[in-house]
């Protein structure tokens, strides 16, 4: 489930377009001001509604700050029409730019949009990341806390499996079809094995954070 940060400070507005993105299948978090909702945004975020007119810092006052936390797709939503305005938002950084009062379908319609773009972007690219490693899917290179982490290609399948998919929690069983593609050719102690090799090489490149989180009696996902 993509999940999404409102910035907005009218209270109204804020609890109509939490209640639009939740019934649309969407996970929300809400802020009411500029500085709450550089705090609260995360690497979860996959994009963000920001208004203008905030108390505190303005919205324009933190695109560059909570893009320096994490790059999403940010959607403006202000009631200011002027071009210029506009203008001045996508060179700020804002992906996209809705005026108020709108139309509840196009405001779907513009975030559908930016994360079809998110996630075309990936496979453009071909990187992957999560807290901060980063997997580079062409050259088969992987970075953890800026350092470079070598992996074996059966760890770098198992890795990228779990980041894909950051919040699932994969079985045994669907990680041995995925990596091994028969399970048969695998069991639960040569999986333990390479898992306790990622983690050993994922804490050597930063001993601060954990990565894989082990599910008692299920299998693994990754530490959100």
């Amino acid at each position: 489930m993509k999940k999404i940060l409102i910035i907005e400070d009218d209270k109204d507005i804020n609890q109509m377009l939490s209640k639009l993105l939740k019934i649309n299948n969407y996970d929300v978090l809400n802020a009411y001001s500029g500085t709450e909702g550089v705090l609260i945004h995360n690497k979860d975020i996959d994009l963000i509604l920001l208004d203008l007119m905030l108390p505190g810092k303005s919205g324009e006052e933190i695109i560059s700050e909570l893009q320096e936390k994490k790059v999403v797709p940010i959607i403006v939503i202000s009631s200011i029409h002027e071009v210029d305005k506009k203008l001045d938002m996508f060179n700020l950084g804002a992906d996209d730019y809705i005026t108020k009062p709108f139309n509840n379908d196009e405001l779907l319609a513009r975030i559908k949009v930016q994360l079809r773009h998110k996630n075309s972007d990936i496979h453009l690219t071909g990187v992957l990341a999560f807290k901060d490693i980063e997997m580079n899917l062409n050259s088969y290179t992987v970075t953890c806390n800026k350092k470079q982490v070598i992996l074996s290609k059966t760890e770098f399948e198992l890795l990228k499996t779990l980041i894909e998919h950051p919040k699932q929690v994969f079985t045994k069983n669907m990680l041995f079809d995925a990596v091994w593609n028969d399970e048969n050719s695998a069991d639960d102690n040569t999986l333990n094995v390479h898992i306790s090799k990622i983690r050993n090489k994922l804490s050597k490149a930063n001993p601060n954070e954990e990565y894989i989180e082990t599910v008692w009696k299920i299998g693994y996902k990754m530490k959100n």
